[in-house]
């Protein structure tokens, strides 16, 4: 039921719950427009306490769980969240950093991952845009992964993958890679997706291991009513879904969504307005 808490899954041990929070409307991240960029930016939603206020709301339904590169305001409002609630948010984040094969290259993923490490970060995934510099499509492997992947564990965190490309998924399963899960852009526009939704939920299906999907509203171009009802209801109960959200009453509706398309029931939420609804001296 609703008032239950929300359902969780588990990432190399770690139990988690299955929605996960996304950042980049936080961070000022739109994928829209350089406009959209600054409202977020300019209309202060990135203050520590307006971040807090969202993540309080989700962290009363039992979502937990965090997703993205944290940065240092969102870090502070993680930490003011976590102070208000009594609760701990799970920090999954996506260092970027130099994989050239040099001295150089392996020093800033060292320092990389261990800046992760230090923020109280349980998961490590290398960010998309160095996993798939990598890539070897002929071998089908990710040059160099193995040794990155080593220097998470030796931190003492969780190893994972993020993919835009989703040979990322089925080189590193055929490799037998040292992961626990991995991060997978799926929503029913194909935005962002670089092989058809058809072909990208069987390679879900078929993965080894958990995989968190991302961007299930297609950055704003779908409601989150059909763009949630559709990645719920076609991934496995394994499986994880990362949503953002600009408001306190953007992540109720998400969690109330995410819900109802779990629970299969309707959904809980008031009716949206429409100019015909409208008084016309409104």
């Amino acid at each position: 039921m609703a008032n239950d808490p929300f359902p969780r899954t588990t990432i190399g041990g770690l139990s988690v719950s299955r929605l996960v929070i996304g950042t980049n409307w936080m961070n000022g991240f739109s994928h829209r427009t350089p406009a959209q960029d600054r409202n977020i930016r300019e209309l202060n939603h990135r203050h520590p306490d307006n971040i807090a206020d969202i993540l309080e709301v989700f962290l009363d339904a039992g979502v937990d769980t965090i997703l993205g590169g944290i940065g240092q305001v969102v870090l502070k409002g993680i930490r003011a969240a976590e102070d208000r609630t009594g609760r701990k948010i799970h920090i999954i984040n996506t260092p970027r950093f130099d994989v050239a094969d040099t001295r150089e290259g392996r020093q800033d993923a060292e320092r990389a991952f261990r800046a992760t490490r230090d923020m109280g970060a349980e998961f490590c995934f290398p960010f998309h845009g160095m996993v798939e510099q990598l890539v070897d499509k002929e071998s089908r492997t990710i040059r160099r992964l193995p040794d990155y992947l080593a220097m998470i564990r030796d931190l003492g965190m969780i190893p994972g993958l993020s993919a835009h490309m989703p040979e990322v998924i089925l080189y590193s399963d055929e490799q037998g890679y040292d992961v626990e899960s991995y991060l997978q852009i799926y929503n029913a526009q194909g935005f962002l997706m670089q092989l058809e939704i058809e072909t990208v939920n069987r390679i879900i299906w078929n993965a080894k291991k958990p995989v968190l999907t991302f961007k299930p509203m297609a950055a704003g171009r779908m409601t989150p009513f059909v763009g949630l009802n559709f990645v719920w209801n076609t991934i496995r109960d394994r499986d994880l879904v990362a949503a953002g959200c600009m408001t306190p009453d953007e992540a109720a509706e998400v969690v109330e969504i995410s819900r109802a398309a779990i629970d299969r029931r309707q959904v809980d939420i008031r009716e949206r307005g429409s100019i015909s609804a409208m008084p016309l001296d409104w």
